[in-house]
């Protein structure tokens, strides 16, 4: 039997990774969520989980008054760094934001007693501090797996293949609720309205990535992280009915695609299962009820998050990490009703002509970048 820790359990992608779980006899150890202990604590229940973490402090007791005295309550970033040092199969990280890169870090430094995996979901990992985290892959001989459609997608067509034949990846994107929409258009936006997805049911900051393709640009800046390639490698292409879930392209312009219905157990599955595939708790793709795939080039003017992000890799050092926290600081805002919608766009973008990169030499300078970039973007609105 595997056993798997997961810390962002309570959300989309940690919900999922439950039920994929419990259908493949997957035991859980550990969980961790932010602020949800109703869910979280159904969840220990129902997995016999002996170790939880609600990383907001102010509700430990309410966390345990809900479960029962044996199991051990953690909170905090600490508890989030045990849930991720656990000696365990796989270990899942979908929280999301900057609050992801110490535990997957933790992970990778834990000593194991048995073959690990890291099943990543956590964007801002690899963004931020993805020279530090894939270095540590490589010296570990830990592998960290996508979970990502797009890039569990490039994953996978990459299978049984030279890596040195590949010649471009064609990232894909749905475009968000505002499509084909002019600055114009969309300047009085509402929340209601960004968070529409059209096709994926996500949480709120990620649904707002998607509509301003900040969500994209983060995705481009992990491909190259992820595989090594440069940013002229990567096309992106809006896909709006999110089937093709990303390609490569080898040197013999022969062209590979991953396909599947919109729905993420398919690459939490697959990052979980690996090398194996098996059935999943999903529907099947009928190419033939969706009779028609359309693919556009995404307007790189009026969604300046993912024309950011891409200056921003180009920059390199500590400069995406800086676009990723004010960003971060921008969609908070945001949802809070303090600025319009594209205003994160003009944050973003303000933070590459603002500052200097600076090298990274270890985390904390991918701290420090993002403390600066939060602090320049709370100082703007104010």
């Amino acid at each position: 039997m595997k056993t798997m820790s997961i810390i962002g359990s309570t959300g989309s992608i940690g919900t999922q990774a439950l039920e994929v779980a419990k259908k493949h006899n997957i035991a859980i150890e550990g969980l961790a969520v932010f602020g949800n202990t109703e869910l979280l604590a159904k969840q220990a229940k129902e997995f016999a989980v002996k170790k939880i973490c609600v990383f907001d402090e102010s509700k430990k007791a309410e966390l345990s008054a809900l479960v029962d005295r044996d199991v051990e309550v953690l909170t905090g970033m600490d508890g989030l760094c045990e849930i991720a040092r656990m000696d365990t199969d796989i270990f899942l990280n979908s929280v999301v934001g900057m609050v992801g890169l110490k535990p997957t870090v933790e992970a990778l430094l834990a000593k194991r007693t048995k073959d690990f995996r890291i099943a990543l979901a956590n964007k801002e990992t690899l963004v931020a501090g993805g020279e530090i985290v894939m270095k540590l892959s490589k010296e570990k001989g830990i592998p960290v797996l996508p979970v990502d459609s797009e890039h569990s997608a490039i994953f996978q067509c990459l299978q049984g293949n030279d890596k040195k034949s590949l010649n471009k990846i064609f990232l894909t994107a749905s475009g968000g609720p505002f499509f084909g929409k002019t600055k114009e258009e969309i300047a009085g936006a509402s929340v209601e309205e960004a968070l529409n997805h059209p096709n994926w049911s996500m949480g709120r900051k990620i649904t707002i990535d998607s509509a301003t393709l900040m969500n994209k640009g983060l995705e481009f800046i992990e491909a190259i992280r992820l595989f090594d390639v440069t940013p002229e490698q990567i096309e992106v292409v809006v896909h709006r009915e999110s089937v093709v879930h990303s390609a490569v392209e080898y040197k013999d312009f022969s062209v590979i695609a991953q396909m599947g219905v919109p729905d993420m157990k398919i690459p939490i599955q697959y990052a979980v299962l690996y090398p194996e595939r098996t059935d999943c708790p999903t529907k099947q793709l009928s190419l033939t009820d969706y009779g028609t795939l359309t693919f556009k080039k995404p307007d790189y003017e009026t969604f300046d998050c993912l024309r950011a992000c891409i200056e921003a890799v180009k920059i390199g050092g500590t400069m995406p990490a800086m676009v990723n926290g004010a960003n971060e600081e921008a969609v908070a805002a945001f949802l809070d009703g303090k600025i319009k919608f594209l205003q994160i766009g003009e944050l973003v973008t303000a933070v590459l002509s603002e500052f200097n990169k600076k090298e990274i030499t270890c985390l904390d300078d991918v701290f420090e970048a993002d403390r600066i970039a939060r602090e320049f973007v709370k100082n703007r609105i104010s």
